[in-house]
């Protein structure tokens, strides 16, 4: 009986040494993905991620999904929307629903743009794009408008960064509702062990050309569409719930120094007041957690029961401005 080959055998091999020019694997029967890949899931042993394809563009958007919502990335020059600049945007237009279901693509743009200066090298090292990439390139801000002007959500993983970089750049941002993939929803209570776009990537099964803006704004959409066993709702239907309901940003000024190790492990950020905030402490919490805040503050911090710490109501039209 001729003897076969089997790759995944976990059985030492009884015959290590082959005569030249006689394969072990001349023999063996041709293997399908599909199978290699639930052995190895089977023996408990390994993880196999798919490389991530993007999703087509849908001829026509089926009706059924009516809203309309961009995921967005941008690459830039620095950390500082006040003296940095866009380098790359891109964004991927899809259709949802109100209940939160993800419909079709309906449109992507990405586009190089040249900044004012050099790019600083550790950019280069970060995103990959050099000086080269972006000589003489320009932003298509029609291109641009023909996707973020319908839109009714603007989606960003970090929109806290993105938001102010864009409303810099284009007035087309302004007055949009943003919601932020990274702070809205809660990825441990869907088993993910990071909030960084690569570990959500990673865990859900996926490997991509990351920091390049158009691959990671399609890697987002397929971690924010995904269903996950255990959860009632996918990522963006939570998401866009979070993204309909008002929060309130409280600041803590004039609270006492010594004082300030305990806002911070609570959760309180500082603010210069280069941007137009208080300068103070503060902290972002649901309209139905105002009450017990302002009640810690006024026993904890402030040690005065009448002490009145400025509010700000917000939607999804106004947070994450500069």
């Amino acid at each position: 009986m001729t003897e076969q080959f089997d790759m995944f055998s976990e059985q030492p091999s009884r015959d290590r040494v082959r005569p030249r020019g006689h394969s072990r694997y001349a023999k063996s029967q041709p293997i399908s993905e599909d199978a290699m890949v639930d052995y190895l899931l089977e023996t408990g042993r390994y993880r196999v991620l798919q490389k991530l394809v993007p999703r087509p563009i849908a001829p026509s958007a089926r009706p059924e999904f009516p809203l309309r919502g961009i995921i967005l990335d941008t690459e830039t020059t620095g950390l500082s929307a006040r003296k940095d600049e866009i380098i790359e945007i891109g964004l991927v237009a899809f259709t949802f629903d109100a209940a939160g279901n993800i419909g079709d693509v309906t449109g992507i743009y990405g586009g190089l743009r040249q900044p004012s200066g050099c790019i600083p090298p550790e950019i280069t090292k970060l995103t990959g794009i050099t000086d080269d990439m972006v000589a003489g390139q320009v932003i298509d801000i029609d291109a641009v408008q023909a996707l973020v002007e319908p839109a009714d959500l603007i989606i960003a993983h970090n929109a806290g960064f993105d938001r102010p970089f864009c409303e810099a750049f284009s007035p087309l941002f302004s007055g949009k509702a943003w919601a932020c993939s990274n702070s809205e929803i809660d990825w441990s209570a869907r088993g993910y062990e990071g909030t960084k776009l690569g570990y959500l990537v990673g865990q859900a099964g996926y490997f991509h050309d990351g920091h390049r803006a158009i691959d990671d704004c399609f890697a987002l959409l397929e971690v924010l569409a995904r269903d996950v066993s255990g959860t009632a709702s996918t990522a963006f239907a939570e998401l866009y719930e979070a993204s309909q309901t008002s929060r309130v940003r409280i600041f803590a000024e004039n609270s006492p120094f010594d004082l300030k190790d305990n806002l911070k492990s609570r959760g309180y950020r500082w603010s210069d007041g280069t941007d137009g905030r208080p300068k103070a402490w503060w902290i972002e919490v649901g309209e139905d957690a105002l009450d017990e805040e302002l009640r810690y503050l006024r026993s904890e911090i402030y040690r005065h029961p009448d002490a009145d710490p400025p509010v700000r109501h917000l939607t999804a039209f106004d947070r994450f401005r500069a």
